[in-house]
């Protein structure tokens, strides 16, 4: 990849992030009901905003040397968040129009929302591997934008399973 792809990643990556927090505002007002078709446009646009995110941290602009450990510790900490995406979706078998009962099986026995803490490892652990420092500042917007979603997902989860409140107290995340 060219180095002069940086910040046309950087643009993509927050265009990405913006869209999927505005699906995530019009979903939590039922303005916007999940449907194929939302799964299909959300599912490209996160695509695109993991692939931009890689893209960005391996080129950018502004690296430091870091030293072996945290160098392939930030590169442990993606694997891990990759394996609890991936555990996870795997566990529930679907991303949106879940319509069944509350999860407590599997990795969700553990971690309530699996699969953002992945993406908040990914956010953390690119930049150090690649000792990227505009993609590590620039993580903590998209971690607070992920906790955004989290916590619109949380309000929703309460009003649609009344055990919620007995499994968040079970639960880490």
């Amino acid at each position: 990849m060219n180095s002069n792809l940086f910040y046309p990643l950087v643009i993509v990556c927050l265009i990405t992030h913006t869209l999927r927090t505005i699906y995530e505002i019009l979903k939590h007002k039922k303005i916007l009901m999940p449907s194929r078709k939302s799964f299909a446009i959300i599912f490209t646009n996160m695509m695109l905003l993991w692939i931009s995110w890689f893209g960005l941290c391996s080129l950018d602009s502004y690296t430091v040397e870091l030293s072996f450990f945290v160098k392939y510790g930030g590169g442990l900490i993606s694997i891990v968040g990759v394996g609890l995406f991936v555990i996870a979706l795997l566990t529930i078998k679907s991303l949106e129009s879940y319509e069944g009962d509350l999860i407590t099986s599997g990795i969700y026995s553990k971690i309530r929302h699996p699969m953002y803490l992945g993406f908040i490892c990914w956010l953390i652990g690119a930049p150090l591997f690649f000792g990227a420092v505009f993609s590590l500042f620039l993580s903590f917007l998209f971690i607070a934008n992920v906790l955004f979603w989290r916590y619109l997902e949380e309000i929703e989860l309460e009003k649609r399973f009344n055990k919620y409140n007995e499994y968040r107290k079970t639960t880490f995340f």
